[in-house]
């Protein structure tokens, strides 16, 4: 019997959203359904959204957010809304039972600057299908979430580009 994994990348390193998307790309390979809901970015055309889309069916990626970052000043509300939908997409998509995998991107992230609530996250992870993968990304995993995790890795920033003035590349950090 298939036992669905929760999956956790965490961290202050860069490569946690590309290590779900890796992960995504094998289990596409071996024919399973991957639905990724980004609960941040929005807006903006990221490499991963053009490679996904020519992938098919088997794969859908969502953007859910309107790109919120901590430097920028604006609406809060309009951020947390836009986290509420996405995570309404989540527990009705979990609810269908079409996906056997589930990629709640920077959705840590959301629960961290307050655009979530953690008990939804932990209500979800509770009511998932046995069979369903899930996997969340983002910095500051909540401790609650590390406990009912069956796997985390948590990415470690030793050095960046940014540190010297580079800024973020194309194809490289979107």
């Amino acid at each position: 019997m298939k036992k669905g994994i929760i999956i956790v990348h965490t961290g202050d390193g860069k490569g946690k959203t590309t290590a779900a998307l890796g992960l995504a790309m094998r289990a596409w390979g071996d024919g399973l359904r991957i639905l990724i809901l980004q609960f941040i970015k929005g807006g903006w055309k990221y490499g991963e959204l053009e490679a996904i889309r020519r992938l098919g069916e088997r794969i859908e990626i969502r953007q859910c957010g309107h790109g919120f970052t901590q430097r920028e000043k604006r609406d809060h509300e309009e951020d947390v809304r836009a986290a509420g939908e996405a995570m309404e997409q989540a527990r009705a998509e979990v609810k269908k039972q079409c996906w056997d995998m589930l990629i709640l991107d920077e959705i840590n992230y959301a629960v961290q600057f307050g655009l979530l609530e953690e008990r939804e996250v932990l209500q979800l992870l509770e009511e998932k299908p046995a069979e369903l993968h899930v996997v969340l990304t983002g910095r500051a995993a909540t401790e609650p979430v590390l406990a009912m995790a069956d796997l985390v890795t948590e990415m470690k920033l030793i050095k960046h580009p940014f540190q010297k003035g580079i800024k973020a590349q194309k194809g490289i950090e979107f």
